[in-house]
Parts: C-alpha cells; sequence; structure tokens
C-alpha cells in the first residue's frame, strides 16, 4: 500500500458504509473543512466516514514560490486564465485515489464515495472524480474551475459519465471568478453530465445556504446509493 496523504477524519456514526473525500483549498489544510460536518444536517443514523486530507508541500510560482500546501503549481493566473502544472495534476489524482482505495479496503465501495473540494481542491474533485477508473457517488466541486481539461478525455470519462455533480460558486468570488466556475459547469453539461449550478451571494467561501444544499445534495446520493 502507498503512503497515503494525512488526513483528520469524522465519523458520523460507527461502521460507516459511506465516505466523502474532502480536499482543501490552496494554502489551506484538512482542518478547513472538518468543522463543517455536524452542519451538513446528515440523518441520525447515516454512517459517513469523513475523510479531509492535507495537500503536500509546494512551491506555488503564482505566490512568489511560496512554499504551502497545494495540489499542484499554478504557474501564472492572468484574469480567468490559469497556467497549470498538468504534471502536478495527475501526481494528485493518483494520491486522491490511493484515498479512495483505503475506503475500498476498509469496505466501502467506490459507488458510495463522494469526492468533494474546495477551489483548488473543488478543482482537483473534478480532475481525479471524472477520470477514475470506477463510478463514484458524486462529487461536488466548490469555487472550483477545470484546471486541465486536456486530461478529460473521452477514455479517462468513461467510468463517471453518469455520475452527479454538484457545482456551488459565489458571485461576488474575486478568486476563482464565477466565470470559471460556469465554464467548468457549461464544458460538463455539454458532455451531458447530470450536473447541478448553485450559486450564492458570497465571495471566495461557503455560506449556510450552500452547506445546507450539500447537507440535502449527500443525503440523497447516499440513501440511493447503498
Amino acid at each position: 500500500m502507498p503512503t497515503l496523504l494525512p488526513a483528520i477524519e469524522i465519523e458520523t456514526a460507527a461502521n460507516p458504509a459511506f465516505a466523502v473525500i474532502w480536499l482543501h483549498g490552496l494554502g489551506a489544510d484538512g482542518g478547513d473543512f472538518a468543522p463543517i460536518v455536524p452542519h451538513l444536517a446528515l440523518p441520525a443514523g447515516l454512517g459517513v466516514r469523513f475523510v479531509f486530507p492535507h495537500a503536500p508541500e509546494l512551491a506555488v510560482t503564482c505566490n512568489n514560490g511560496y512554499v504551502m500546501p497545494a495540489w499542484y503549481d499554478i504557474t501564472y493566473i492572468d484574469g480567468i486564465d490559469r497556467g497549470v502544472d498538468e504534471d502536478g495534476v495527475l501526481q494528485s489524482a493518483a494520491r486522491i485515489r490511493d484515498l479512495i482505495a483505503r475506503q475500498n479496503e476498509l469496505g466501502i465501495p467506490c459507488r458510495n464515495i463522494v469526492l468533494a473540494g474546495f477551489s483548488q481542491g473543488g478543482a482537483m474533485a473534478y480532475s481525479a472524480g471524472l477520470t477514475h477508473p470506477e463510478r463514484l457517488a458524486g462529487i461536488v466541486a466548490l469555487s472550483a474551475y477545470i484546471p486541465a481539461p486536456g486530461l478529460l478525455t473521452d477514455a479517462a470519462l468513461t467510468a463517471n459519465r453518469a455520475t452527479p455533480v454538484f457545482a456551488g460558486h459565489g458571485t461576488e468570488d474575486d478568486v476563482v471568478p464565477l466565470q470559471l466556475g460556469r465554464q467548468a459547469f457549461a464544458h460538463l453539461q455539454a458532455m451531458n453530465y447530470p450536473i447541478e449550478w448553485h450559486d450564492y451571494p458570497m465571495p471566495h467561501s461557503v455560506c449556510i445556504e450552500e452547506i445546507a444544499d450539500i447537507g440535502r445534495w449527500l443525503t440523497g446520493r447516499f440513501t440511493s446509493a447503498g
């Protein structure tokens, strides 16, 4: 078994049958979203293991080469255009697949696993989730974009063609502009993905309304997955 990324784990009930792997944004860590679990208001007794991994430390070019937790390097930002290290995206996708495989070993099949993420973590949820070789229960991409559309080839997308996707974004986001989020939505919608779009009057963050919507969406996914 490869060395797994360190992570915070929270279980909502004993012997969880479902899992959510939640990827944080650039410069944050797994603790950033761990407090969200009770606010999702999942049904009592629904056993879900939440895994909040810590990204590796990388030098991020667009941030003057500072070393920080990052899923991949961003070489430049020019308006809505971003330079992305595609090899870094692939490397992180492989490490995320290792986390999914670990949940499989613990008895949770891919069909009961949701891959979620915020900002750069949401970009990885798109990249790793859509190309995972087995079908997942769902993908949640918050304030995110598709970092390397060229990696989403027809061959790579086969298993998760029908996987539901929740896309949420703030209308006042000045870090990952709303247009980038809408581009990702339009791209997947054009490919006939079952993707839902939700926007909220907020900056680059999450809000109570979005958390409630995610909780309802997760409940729907897990009660229909089994």
